[in-house]
């Protein structure tokens, strides 16, 4: 309940546009791909000077509502999971970086995550998923010596896993974790011969996926990510 002695808070006038831009979109009036009422039209609409009009409208790009391409009129876009998490993409970033600690929440959270998906997968994975599987499999054991695509292949597996349950949530979270992950993936996975390691481990689990066996499937994927837990390092954990 409001008081009667709460200070007055005074809006800037984009929020307030913002708010009313959210509300044209949330309440179905604007649909993914229309285009937006031009400047000149809001300005009139609302009662307020363009800045106010622009700056509401990159508030609503940043949040993944809105598509504005120079020199066209901005498009209500669908938000998706995958869209949804790439906005908080750069305060994760920030956060692992200034905190070690994150990382191995991350890490574990990542554990516990991927534990459940692999399960998932060994019940739910048809031939076909089981078959693109084996393919990024092998994309991966030809990029030996490759660190990009070598890490890459191995991202997109795992993304793969996820995203056989058939919930975009988690192949998201798979694919946003894994992202958020690189950057600290260190160089001991090539070069040293750990990466035949993570190809034997994938191949056990793949294995485990298609024998519909999820108990095996959970410790194959445990024991792989116990091994490779390591090559994931903290800046201020590495040695010199």
């Amino acid at each position: 309940m409001t008081l009667v002695n709460d200070p007055i808070v005074r809006r800037k006038l984009s929020d307030e546009v913002f708010d009313r831009l959210k509300a044209l979109i949330a309440t179905g009036e604007l649909h993914p791909g229309d285009a937006m009422p031009s400047e000149r039209d809001l300005m009139e609409r609302f009662g307020v000077g363009r800045p106010a009009i622009r700056e509401a409208m990159q508030q609503l790009s940043n949040m993944g509502l809105l598509t504005i391409s120079h020199g066209e009129r901005a498009k209500v876009r669908q938000p998706t999971a995958k869209s949804i998490f790439q906005q908080v993409d750069a305060a994760a970033h920030i956060m692992l970086s200034i905190s070690p600690d994150s990382l191995e929440h991350l890490k574990e959270a990542r554990r516990f995550f991927e534990l459940g998906m692999v399960r998932e997968a060994a019940l739910k994975a048809t031939d076909k998923e089981i078959a693109a599987l084996h393919e990024t499999l092998e994309r991966q054991r030809q990029n030996l010596g490759d660190a990009d695509a070598f890490i890459g292949a191995d991202m997109r597996l795992h993304t793969q896993i996820a995203a056989i349950t058939g919930n975009p949530l988690f192949e998201a979270v798979s694919e946003a974790m894994l992202g958020w992950l690189k950057e600290y993936h260190t160089e001991m996975l090539i070069w040293t011969g750990k990466e035949k390691y993570t190809l034997a481990e994938h191949e056990e689990i793949i294995a485990c996926i298609a024998a519909r066996d999820p108990d095996a499937a959970e410790q194959a994927m445990i024991r792989h990510l116990d091994r490779s837990a390591a090559l994931y390092v903290h800046q201020t954990g590495a040695s010199g």
